[in-house]
């Protein structure tokens, strides 16, 4: 099969090589054996590259690619209930090595599920990590609140489109941030109420006068390092920072004197720690906001197969508004 294999440290450029001629994947147990039509792309692939992923494998080559949709063709010990043909989204063993960027991959068991009717491979895509993500930032941890303010740094990335719908959904006022008018305006049309552009205005500063001086209720922060610390000027009064990664580079610093003095909270979130039930019920709620149009994946570009490389330099370099998927099989769908 095709796919592309990261062969050594360094820039996608650098570590990506495309192999005509790999083995595919052997199930394991609790995974699923997927013909791939499309893949999500994030910057934690591009950080695989660089060795800078905490899940990176650990001997090379190997292929990464944490999101996938496309068609059962088998499956490992102990899967049940699964069927040759059958569509579906799922989060990859990407961290074995199996991921999403080749003609076959291995899907979790516990997060493969079905992709609804009309639903385009591009969508489909880019839909499970950003989206559960999200969810369970601002409903399970966050337990934000109609009313509250809600702030999401980056609103115009992959994870960040998803929080400011799902907050607007939530009944929240949400304040965007955006570098440059292109993604600030990006973050209006997706219906967020105010937006700083943090390429020329600081994010605490703008938050706070936004707000009258009572900071937010809570901050959706995949960025980390300098963002984080922002976040921590502008958090009200039994606040939440949601912690959700690391797009700068560093993971924020958390001062818990800081945290006690200002009563808020530092809240991490990951999606892989929940049971199957409990992801179904979380995709069956974003399905149903999908299914009556008041959720949309924002797909900046369905890319060429041969183009990967360049797609994660593009996306390393801060030139993607919304989520980037790669196609395949040249027959994936951008669009329904």
């Amino acid at each position: 099969m095709r796919a592309w294999q990261t062969v050594k440290p360094g820039s996608p450029k650098d570590a990506l090589q495309l192999n005509e001629d790999v083995e595919p994947p052997d199930p394991q147990p609790g995974t699923v054996l997927v013909k791939v039509s499309a893949a999500g792309i994030g910057l934690p692939d591009a950080f695989m590259c660089t060795g800078n992923y905490a899940l990176t494998p650990s001997q090379f080559p190997f292929t990464q690619g944490q999101e996938v949709v496309g068609h059962v063709i088998g499956w490992g010990e102990g899967v049940q209930n699964r069927v040759v043909g059958d569509r579906v989204m799922a989060v990859t063993s990407f961290f074995t090595g199996n991921g999403a960027f080749a003609q076959e991959c291995l899907a979790l068991d516990d997060f493969c599920l079905p992709v609804p009717e009309g639903m385009a491979d591009a969508e489909a895509a880019g839909f499970l990590i950003p989206f559960h993500t999200a969810h369970i930032a601002l409903v399970t941890r966050g337990r934000l609140e109609a009313g509250e303010t809600l702030v999401v740094i980056g609103g115009a990335g992959g994870t960040g489109q998803a929080a400011l719908q799902i907050g607007k959904l939530l009944g929240a006022r949400v304040i965007a941030t955006a570098g440059g008018p292109e993604k600030a305006e990006f973050c209006r049309r997706l219906g967020a109420d105010d937006v700083i552009d943090y390429r020329s205005t600081d994010i605490a500063e703008g938050v706070n006068e936004l707000t009258a001086g009572r900071g937010a209720d809570a901050i959706y922060d995949p960025v980390g390092g300098d963002a984080f610390t922002q976040a921590t000027r502008c958090i009200a009064n039994e606040g939440r920072i949601l912690a959700i990664g690391f797009a700068s580079g560093s993971w924020g610093a958390s001062d818990t004197a800081h945290m006690v003095y200002n009563n808020y909270s530092v809240v991490g979130v990951i999606p892989s720690h929940y049971d199957r039930g409990f992801k179904e019920r979380t995709q069956e709620q974003l399905i149903g906001w999908w299914k009556d149009g008041e959720l949309r994946p924002q797909i900046d570009e369905l890319v060429g197969f041969e183009q990967l490389p360049d797609a994660l330099e593009r996306l390393v370099g801060g030139g993607v508004t919304g989520k980037l998927a790669l196609a395949v099989d040249p027959e994936a769908t951008a669009t329904r």
